[in-house]
């Protein structure tokens, strides 16, 4: 007696996204979403619409990781770093589907973008612990002291992620405020916040502290205006922002001095050089007597 195999249909299970706050999951507090549609047009999904509350939840998170992350040794963030790249390679079919979806690229280019924006992740967690060989060092100065300067991070930067380069630009400008000791409260791309989402699910499940990365999806204008004046985002990068938006957020963000990098054409795919690690960083100098030793009064 011969078996039949009934065929049934199966709904499709559509993925909800969601925000990333505080090494949470959270849907926007005000509920709103927004529709994001692949280069031709099609509905991919929706996205969470976020508020200004998200925008100062994202601030107080990021404030709160910033004293342990800051603290960490340099080798260890490297570490830490380095184990997201691991992850990323490990969903590398998602993010390729994903970028193909939202920059209108063949597979083959998407892919060629994915595996770029995992080598550039690389590249910056191998620079946790040589920053500071560059930028720092011993001043000469007339007298009897040491004199040392290093840098340090500047803070919480809020970082407006690139419009059309949705994940090889978010990673380039995201790695390396995290990689000198920042925390960040990123703001996706609007029209494509999908990677920059999932990338979210790859922090949460690496060894990245949570509020260490925060990712806010929604209208760039509309989220990057409290952040640029928030008093306690200690540095703003503009990336993500046309002409008009960024002059009003400069204004705004004068108001407590915050370190701004204002926009620019850039090449995301060329080598990333050390401009973006150093934007972010402090320089801290210490002077300290060097002392004498012995009767005839050497020093050291």
């Amino acid at each position: 007696m011969s078996e039949k195999t009934e065929k049934t249909e199966r709904l499709s299970v559509f993925k909800t996204y969601k925000l990333y706050v505080g090494g949470k999951f959270p849907r926007s507090e005000s509920g709103r979403v927004y529709e994001v549609t692949d280069a031709k047009g099609n509905w991919l999904a929706n996205a969470p619409l976020s508020s200004r509350k998200d925008a100062r939840d994202a601030v107080v998170a990021a404030r709160k990781a910033f004293g342990g992350w800051s603290g960490a040794t340099a080798y260890n963030r490297g570490q830490v770093l380095y184990r997201v790249a691991e992850m990323l390679e490990g969903r590398r079919e998602q993010f390729v589907r994903e970028v193909a979806e939202a920059e209108g690229l063949s597979k083959s280019r998407a892919a060629a973008v994915v595996d770029a924006a995992v080598d550039r992740w690389v590249w910056y967690a191998g620079w946790t612990d040589k920053i500071a060989q560059v930028v720092g060092g011993a001043n000469p100065v007339a007298g009897p002291f040491f004199n040392l300067s290093s840098p340090e991070p500047t803070g919480v930067v809020a970082v407006l992620a690139p419009q059309e380069s949705s994940f090889l630009g978010l990673v380039s400008v995201l790695a390396p405020a995290i990689a000198t000791g920042n925390t960040a409260v990123v703001v996706a791309s609007e029209k494509s916040p999908l990677p920059a989402l999932s990338l979210a699910e790859v922090l949460a499940t690496s060894d990245v502290p949570g509020g260490v990365v925060n990712i806010l999806s929604g209208r760039t204008a509309e989220i990057a205006a409290p952040l640029a004046a928030h008093q306690d985002v200690n540095a703003i990068d503009l990336a993500g922002a046309d002409e008009a938006l960024a002059k009003e957020l400069e204004i705004a963000a004068a108001d407590n001095l915050k370190r701004v990098l204002r926009p620019q054409a850039v090449d995301y795919s060329g080598t990333p050089g050390t401009e973006r690690l150093t934007a972010f960083l402090e320089t801290k100098t210490v002077w300290h007597t060097t002392g004498a030793l012995g009767a005839a009064g050497s020093s050291y």
